[in-house]
């Protein structure tokens, strides 16, 4: 080539990393994260050994797809805010651990997990997962380097089992962006076969979505300034008078652990078959069997009454304007608090109506966009003054549920990569519930990922409570038959 035509060939186009400032939900999982409330882990167990390489293309690419996702967190000391900087690149590197490294993980884990219940290496690793926190507060004396917020590890069990885990910053990944995100991996590990390269993807046409407040309805978010006093103050009296699980040890630092609740196929049909009669979602026979099991864990005669919270997680994105699809991911879910007053010998499906209504009448008077404010400022303070809540346990309510299931099927997808099990949750040991409930129905069972702060609470005592929340389910769907 010549050098005039070197001259006149057009440069190749750099492109410039773009960035944007945290909204208001997305500050305060960037407060809590570092606590242990809001790390977010899809671990899958796989019977066949998957190619590192390939895996790391193949979650680049994702990134490429989602820009959100590999953008790392920025913190302004002068301002104390975040912001995401997206870069041009994804640089996200696949930690492995062999079997001599994740044979001693196991080791440490299993001799600080003293309990009387045994646990899988799968759910172990899960947990150890959810307990890693890569994110320190930070320190407005010094400016620190940026975060990211994308990670994922793959540990070699034995010959024929492997844990892929990913780990994610809950601001920039709700329940919803993981369950894409799962079926965007598993689609393309299982259509390539090991050969896959880095896309190119051009980022001008790829929009980094804004925060959830940008994208509320005009009007629905508005609220006159007396009446969010009003509300401040109610929620923050409200809070005094709410009832807890017995703390079992408030002095030692925390963790989250994680229980399974599951059902058959036959029982888990007939609830959902007792919850459309009724015109209910299963978030409100869920929580109410939550309730029950609390207030029965307590042994007080029937007529002694207690209040307890549940919080209901509400995906906003077809509700937004302009809407937003499940693959548009961030953090795009809204929150509704509500109290309920319990006594012993409650019937299940008639509290089950009581709390749907309750939740069902603040969505429909848009509770779940006025007071989002609200509900990020209370749990802020409560971050910033831990013994306003009761024995400074940081607990915000009995238990979280999301509005509507997650529903999947096994399929071929599956087999091909040989997925055997896998679980999506976050962490919650920071602020949070007692229990934070992500219920899934895979191939027409319920299955829940129950996940709890240790030593809070202890593993028996869970164990307990969510047999118990098992034992009134099931009950409920026998009643389903009798009926």
């Amino acid at each position: 080539m010549s050098e005039q035509e070197s001259l006149s060939s057009p440069m190749p186009r750099v492109l410039e990393p773009k960035s944007r400032p945290a909204g208001g939900t997305e500050q305060s999982w960037c407060k809590a994260v570092p606590g242990g409330t809001g790390i977010t882990v899809l671990a899958l167990l796989l019977s066949k050994a998957p190619d590192v390489p390939f895996l790391q293309t193949t979650l680049r690419n994702l990134q490429n797809t989602h820009p959100i996702l590999k953008s790392k967190l920025h913190y302004d000391s002068t301002s104390t805010t975040y912001s995401y900087i997206i870069p041009a690149t994804p640089q996200l590197q696949i930690q492995p651990f062999d079997l001599a490294s994740a044979s001693e993980i196991l080791r440490g884990l299993i001799r600080s997990n003293s309990t009387t219940f045994s646990t899988t290496d799968f759910h172990l690793i899960l947990e150890h997962e959810l307990n890693r926190i890569v994110w320190p507060n930070p320190d407005p004396s010094s400016e620190a380097d940026d975060a990211d917020l994308f990670f994922a590890s793959v540990y070699t069990l034995s010959d024929a089992k492997w844990v892929v885990a990913l780990r994610l910053h809950t601001s920039v990944c709700d329940r919803t962006t993981a369950v894409s995100l799962l079926r965007e991996l598993l689609k393309q590990m299982s259509a390539d076969n090991g050969e896959g390269t880095q896309k190119e993807i051009d980022e001008e046409l790829l929009e980094v979505r804004l925060g959830i407040e940008d994208y509320v309805p005009s009007g629905k978010g508005n609220k006159p300034f007396w009446a969010r006093g009003v509300d401040m103050l109610g929620y923050s009296l409200n809070s005094f008078r709410l009832s807890n699980l017995t703390f079992q040890d408030t002095g030692l630092p925390r963790s989250s652990q994680v229980i399974r609740l599951q059902i058959n196929a036959d029982a888990t049909q007939k609830l959902i078959s007792g919850c459309q009669a009724r015109n209910i979602k299963l978030c409100g026979l869920l929580a109410s069997a939550a309730l029950i099991a609390a207030h029965s864990a307590k042994c007080f005669p029937d007529d002694h009454w207690e209040k307890y919270a549940v919080v209901t997680l509400i995906d906003c994105r077809s509700l937004l304007d302009p809407v937003l699809e499940n693959n548009d991911h961030g953090f795009y879910h809204s929150a509704i608090l509500n109290s309920h007053d319990i006594k012993g010998g409650e019937n299940l499906w008639e509290l089950a109506e009581r709390t749907h209504a309750s939740y069902n009448n603040a969505k429909n008077n848009n509770k779940h966009f006025s007071d989002m404010s609200d509900v990020n400022f209370l749990m802020c303070k409560a971050m910033e003054n831990p013994g306003l809540t009761p024995s400074s346990s940081l607990r915000t309510a009995l238990i979280s549920v999301f509005e509507d299931p997650v529903i999947d099927h096994s399929n071929q997808l599956h087999q091909r990569v040989g997925l055997e099990d896998y679980v999506g949750c976050a962490s919650s040991h920071g602020v949070g519930p007692s229990i934070a409930l992500f219920d899934t129905i895979r191939d027409g069972q319920l299955d829940c990922a129950c996940v709890y702060p240790s030593p809070l609470h202890s593993r028996d005592q869970m164990h307990e409570l969510i047999g118990e929340m098992r034992r009134i389910l099931v009950e409920a769907s026998n009643d389903i038959d009798t009926s």
